[in-house]
């Protein structure tokens, strides 16, 4: 399926967010995806992979992550710098800031003519984690977590009862979790942290580990696995197709 590409600036509660709109040429109404990028932001692989998702029947949307911390079109590189400005914004933007850009992205999404209104998630690395806090707006009933970090670590800034892990429970779609067996950013211990947390709160989801370090989506660099990433994109497509537009 071809695809057209646009922005869109959005008026959140903490200012305007650019967003990377990618959605099929063929005209129709189409489910969405929000796309969360990495500390990054819309570097040319995210661009990739909101393109791989557009092609296969979706509006996918990718927010810039950041954007009350940075001027619009901000892109940072794979470096030392790069890596350390996006930490450093990672700090400082509180996870309920994320939740009003939501807020925000849904209101488009049902306003659009290409969209159907129904929503999902997918994101890989903040993103990932962004994603699954994603599912906590009602509006969201599917996300696909891509080596989320920082949900078991309760280190993002917010508030006890705002951290994304102690939130669970009001999760009311369905939710799937990849994780990198090799990723030193969540552990062992504390993808173990996570899934307790799932079973307890009789969260809908899935789980899986695969031999792979962090980033391995990320078509450039040593870590990428080109194998594993077209596996995950296969896999979220059909879970995207079920959850979004069939609604099996």
């Amino acid at each position: 399926m071809q695809i057209i590409q646009h922005t869109e600036d959005l008026s959140t509660a903490t200012g305007t967010m650019r967003c990377y709109v990618y959605r099929p040429a063929t005209e129709g109404q189409y489910a969405t995806i929000v796309f969360y990028s990495e500390i990054f932001q819309h570097t040319a692989p995210i661009a990739r992979s909101a393109a791989m998702m557009a092609c296969h029947g979706f509006v996918v949307i990718v927010p810039e992550v950041f954007h009350e911390l940075n001027a619009i079109g901000t892109v940072l590189g794979y470096d030392d710098e790069g890596k350390d400005k996006g930490n450093n914004d990672k700090w400082q933007k509180p996870l309920t800031s994320y939740d009003s850009d939501l807020t925000s992205i849904v209101e488009y999404c049902q306003s659009a003519d290409f969209c159907t209104g129904a929503v999902g998630a997918m994101g890989v690395c903040l993103g990932g984690h962004l994603a699954y806090r994603a599912a906590l707006n009602p509006a969201v009933s599917a996300a696909y977590c891509l080596y989320a970090t920082d949900i078991h670590s309760d280190t993002l800034p917010a508030s006890p009862e705002e951290q994304s892990l102690a939130s669970m429970a009001e999760i009311q779609g369905e939710v799937f979790f990849v994780w990198g067996k090799q990723d030193p950013h969540v552990p062992a211990e504390g993808r173990l942290k996570i899934y307790q947390q799932c079973m307890e709160t009789g969260l809908n989801y899935h789980w899986q580990e695969v031999n792979a370090v962090h980033a391995f989506m990320r078509d450039e660099g040593e870590r990428y696995d080109g194998a594993l990433a077209l596996q995950m994109y296969q896999q979220a497509v059909q879970f995207f197709q079920r959850t979004l537009v069939t609604g099996r």
